[in-house]
């Protein structure tokens, strides 16, 4: 049973090994979750989009 407390979480990508989720803070802030097998990033907005950004440039 979830207390208010507890953050709203959403599963963003999910493979067999990796997951990246997303977690609504009970004081309103936004984190994101990279599960890399045993390992587990986390990121406040900022580093997330900044990330993302990092993330994106190994495309090209």
């Amino acid at each position: 049973m979830s207390s208010p407390i507890d953050p709203k979480t959403k599963t963003l990508a999910e493979t067999e090994n990796y997951m990246i989720w997303q977690a609504d803070e009970p004081d309103g802030e936004v984190t994101y979750h990279v599960e890399l097998n045993n390992i587990t990033l986390h990121f406040f907005q900022e580093e997330w989009d900044e990330f993302l950004t990092l993330a994106k440039s190994l495309e090209g």
